[in-house]
């Protein structure tokens, strides 16, 4: 996978999160009209590859090099990865309206962690899993007592004092639980009557903040609540 590649050794203490949300705004704006640019100069865009498999919100993340090569962009943003910083800049919408976002590094490096911890224990189990409780179909959260380790949770990048379970797939692949947050923006902005049982929810994270919800799976709408669902 390309980010795990590019972050391999790579992690992010919680004091590193100092980023002021007014400069990230301005960071984004900034990035942004340069990604416009290039694509009106060159029709493609500043992206750097990444195979059919790579997860939806990690696609497509910006190459700044392809930038600054034309002189589109002086600095990296200083809250950039590229720049120590712990965002990872990607697109979203690349084929119809490409938007500039970001992919927090600490909660995807907690999210490495938890899914090498469970790795390692179906593989010195026979293929048996780490499951806890049942909290949607197919899905389970972890039992991190069966492989002595401590909870793990993650800092929501949505909201700052929400701390966010994983979850696990059936096939033992994990990911953040984000269905607290998508529930406290649906009910925030009334979106109850207006969802469609087949949209992936984690969209509307992503239109109403700077940040794409790292190593997620896709969510519906299923009996009055966001649920987790095991596909691309």
């Amino acid at each position: 996978m390309l980010l795990c590649a590019l972050l391999a050794g790579c992690m992010y203490p919680n004091e590193m999160r100092k980023e002021n949300q007014v400069a990230t705004g301005e960071y984004v704006v900034v990035v942004q009209n340069a990604v416009e640019q290039f694509h009106a100069k060159t029709s493609v865009l500043p992206i750097k590859n990444s195979t059919e498999s790579t997860p939806l919100y990690e696609k497509y993340p910006i190459d700044f090099k392809k930038l600054k090569e034309r002189a589109l962009l002086s600095n990296v943003p200083a809250n950039a990865f590229e720049n120590g910083g712990t965002a990872i800049y990607v697109l979203v919408d690349p084929e119809t309206k490409p938007t500039v976002k970001m992919m927090d590094l600490v909660s995807y490096q907690q999210a490495v962690e938890v899914q090498r911890f469970v790795d390692e224990y179906k593989s010195k189990n026979g293929g048996k899993l780490p499951k806890g409780e049942q909290v949607a179909p197919s899905f389970t959260r972890i039992d991190y007592a069966a492989m002595n380790k401590k909870p793990v949770q993650v800092q929501s990048v949505y909201t700052r004092q929400v701390n966010l379970p994983f979850v696990m797939s059936e096939s033992g692949q994990i990911g953040i639980d984000y269905s607290e947050e998508l529930m406290r923006l649906i009910d925030k902005k009334s979106l109850k009557s207006n969802l469609d049982a087949k949209q992936d929810l984690r969209e509307l994270l992503v239109k109403e903040s700077f940040y794409v919800p790292a190593r997620s799976f896709a969510y519906s709408w299923q009996n009055g609540q966001p649920m987790p669902v095991d596909k691309p």
